[in-house]
């Protein structure tokens, strides 16, 4: 990652959202004053603080990964999951769309592009959710010494980002906002291909056939797809896998010299290659299996 971009220093502060009418998704950009671009600035630093406290080193975002509420995940602006994300990023010539926010449960997120005073860029992009909430509630407000209801439509913004983009690096606060801006389910299903003839190549001896139709349809299958292709497939033994396939009951069959997995069994399967199944015996003679639902690989301790 490059140095980090230094609020104190922002300028061109532009404000942005993404929005849905008739003919589909689209992204402009919206008028603001100082005061809106000194609030943007704060919840930039408010997120950074949030990532901080989240965890220490940021992880590698994983599609197939269990996540919290707030984490301190990472995922390369060049990955093909980011494809949404870097397109808010590095859009040129927006429209300018002053009245983009005259139907508020129309936005589906709202982004800050902003520049500091050494060339840095940064992006900052929010899920939008909570003012919509809002909308279903009355609103009072002063207006000349007296409590008024407020019926106009209202635009809340939040006191932080669910991610940022710096440098080259997406930084991840909250996974679900990320999976919704970046349309996750959609474009993980659409990679499966792709994710498929990488992983065959170190697993000849697997028929991935039925496996990738699947996972063009299936979005948990599609997300452990990608999870494997960044794992260790080289070097697999097909004997030991084929053992592993039957000590956790994963139905496969052998043709013209390849594993075929079973319909039933491909998502048991994909979890054995995203290495989630263990097991376990804690009782003489009564193993247990399971199914992991975050993998994190313990490191051998010496004594």
């Amino acid at each position: 990652m490059s140095a980090q971009f230094d609020t104190t220093t922002a300028q061109l502060i532009e404000f942005g959202v993404g929005f849905e009418d008739e003919q589909g998704e689209h992204y402009a950009l919206v008028p603001i004053d100082d005061e809106i671009q000194g609030a943007l600035r704060e919840m930039v630093v408010t997120t950074r603080g949030e990532l901080k406290e989240a965890g220490g080193r940021p992880v590698l975002y994983e599609p197939s990964e269990k996540h919290g509420g707030k984490e301190n995940l990472r995922l390369p602006l060049n990955d093909d999951f980011a494809a949404n994300i870097r397109a808010i990023h590095e859009a040129n010539n927006l429209p300018m769309e002053p009245r983009a926010l005259s139907i508020p449960e129309n936005v589906f997120c709202y982004f800050a592009r902003m520049s500091d005073g050494k060339g840095h860029r940064l992006t900052a992009i929010r899920r939008a959710t909570a003012f919509k909430g809002v909308l279903k509630n009355r609103l009072i407000q002063l207006f000349s010494d007296a409590l008024k209801l407020v019926h106009a439509n209202i635009f809340k913004l939040d006191r932080d980002f669910d991610l940022l983009v710096e440098g080259e690096e997406v930084q991840i606060l909250r996974p679900i906002g990320f999976e919704y801006v970046a349309d996750l389910e959609e474009e993980v299903c659409k990679a499966a291909p792709k994710n498929v003839k990488a992983i065959s190549k170190d697993l000849p001896f697997v028929d991935f056939t039925r496996i990738e139709f699947y996972a063009t349809k299936h979005s948990r299958a599609a997300r452990s797809l990608a999870s494997i292709r960044g794992q260790r497939t080289k070097g697999i033994d097909p004997a030991r896998l084929q053992k592993a396939c039957e000590h956790f009951n994963v139905k496969t069959k052998t043709v013209n010299g390849k594993l075929v997995v079973d319909q039933g069994s491909i998502m048991d399967f994909l979890h054995l290659m995203d290495r989630r199944l263990y097991q376990v015996e804690l009782v003489r003679d009564s193993p247990e299996s399971y199914l992991a639902a975050s993998r994190s690989r313990i490191k051998e301790s010496r004594t």
